[in-house]
């Protein structure tokens, strides 16, 4: 989902000045149905099917360049190797320092909210009767329902985060999973052109390797229309042919390297 525009200036806004209040564009906006498949559990979803893609697409491209330059099966193996493991690694990395990052950003958000509840009780009061009226509460009863949550610090920090700023203190993230998840999903990606070449040479590993890249590319395509509704077969052929395309053009470079080398 898209960030609204101007979240980074609002973001920001809210570490230097506690009156401003914004809504991240990872929580829910009031009105606005969010559909099975944009946050909770298929966050984990989504991380898989581009976690697995990334490592399908970029070793298939590899592992297609390096056979396109008439390169032996050990260097074959070994290029292959190098990008599994450069590439998993370099995922699991990358998303530890995305996740560290917003986890602490999150964190710095409720520290900031926390101040403000316990330094400016009615104007969070205030706001919170407002956001249950914009929500279609009538007055009398968001007032109500203000005044009961404002009574525990507890859950009115809950409250807060969750209506004003789309937080849920409870799963904020986590690095090391993250990390982990990206790490292991990149190289079951990775490794589905690189096992041909274990089992095999030559041009049956080749073909072997494209076969099975095509049909993964395919399944890991049709599987983003559980987060998009979009036909599956529809997904799976756009991703079927970007991939086709990107081995193409890597083993069409590798051709013209290797023939230039010789």
């Amino acid at each position: 989902m898209a960030a609204s525009p101007g979240f980074l200036g609002r973001l920001f806004g809210k570490l230097e000045n506690r009156h401003v209040h914004i809504r991240p564009h990872t929580g829910p906006v009031p009105g606005r149905e969010v559909p099975f498949g944009v946050g909770g559990k298929s966050g984990a979803i989504r991380a898989a099917i581009f976690g697995v893609n990334d490592g399908l697409v970029s070793n298939l491209s590899l592992i297609m360049g390096v056979t396109g330059a008439s390169a032996s099966n050990r260097f074959i193996l070994l290029a292959g190797v190098a990008g599994l493991l450069a590439g998993a690694f370099s995922m699991g990395a990358g998303e530890y320092i995305s996740m560290r990052v917003q986890r602490e950003l999150f964190e710095r958000l409720l520290h900031l909210e926390a101040h403000e509840l316990a330094t400016e009780p009615e104007e969070e009061h205030r706001e919170l009767r407002e956001i249950y009226e914009q929500k279609g509460f009538p007055p009398d009863l968001a007032e109500q329902a203000a005044v009961v949550i404002m009574r525990d610090p507890k859950v009115a920090l809950e409250t807060h985060a969750r209506e004003e700023l789309g937080l849920d203190p409870d799963d904020l993230g986590s690095p090391w999973g993250a990390a982990t998840s990206s790490l292991a999903t990149f190289s079951v990606g990775a490794a589905v052109p690189l096992l041909p070449f274990v089992l095999g040479s030559g041009t049956a590993a080749t073909l072997a390797a494209i076969a099975a890249s095509g049909v993964a590319l395919f399944a890991v395509g049709a599987s983003m229309s559980l987060l998009t509704d979009r036909a599956w077969w529809l997904s799976g052929v756009r991703m079927l042919l970007v991939g086709a395309a990107a081995a193409a053009i890597t083993y069409g470079v590798g051709s013209l390297i290797g023939v230039s080398v010789s």
